[in-house]
């Protein structure tokens, strides 16, 4: 059993809150603040397909719906809490890093997006019918490295 661990209540949470947009450099600019450099480039990728998840398929790109984000940092975890105006989704089982042998679920049937978050993020969780999206994301472990390189990520 896999037991995630629940954002930190006792952090100073900072809050950004936008409409619907799929120009989104400026805003990744603020949520990356502070992400050592090794990182940058992978955890850019993974919070642009989190928020496009929300402006395109939760907001469905509708001006008059925002999207929140809440994020904080606990010493080497990120945290990002991404909530959108939408009606939610039922999303598949693909909570498995590698989508392999212990999963049933393809690339395709997450969707390239949620393939992604789930490469990308330590923690992925689903709250509120799939309308909040909690993401954790370590950054400084001697162990691991970065998934992607800047090349991969950029072109």
């Amino acid at each position: 059993m896999l037991a995630l661990s629940p954002p930190p209540a006792n952090c100073k949470w900072d809050n950004l809150s936008f409409v619907s947009t799929l120009y989104l450099c400026p805003i990744l600019d603020l949520l990356l603040a502070g992400i050592p450099d090794p990182w940058q480039a992978e955890v850019r990728l993974g919070l642009q397909e989190a928020l496009v998840n929300a402006a395109k398929h939760g907001n469905k790109l509708d001006p008059g719906k925002k999207i929140s984000v809440r994020f904080t940092v606990n010493g080497d975890d990120y945290w990002w809490i991404i909530t959108d105006q939408g009606s939610g989704f039922s999303y598949p089982c693909c909570r498995h890093k590698e989508l392999d042998g212990d999963c049933n679920h393809s690339v395709e049937e997450c969707g390239r997006g949620l393939y992604i978050l789930y490469q990308v993020f330590d923690d992925v969780t689903w709250m509120q019918g799939g309308c909040e999206l909690h993401l954790r994301k370590r950054v400084r472990r001697r162990t691991k490295f970065p998934r992607f390189t800047e090349s991969v990520a950029h072109g």
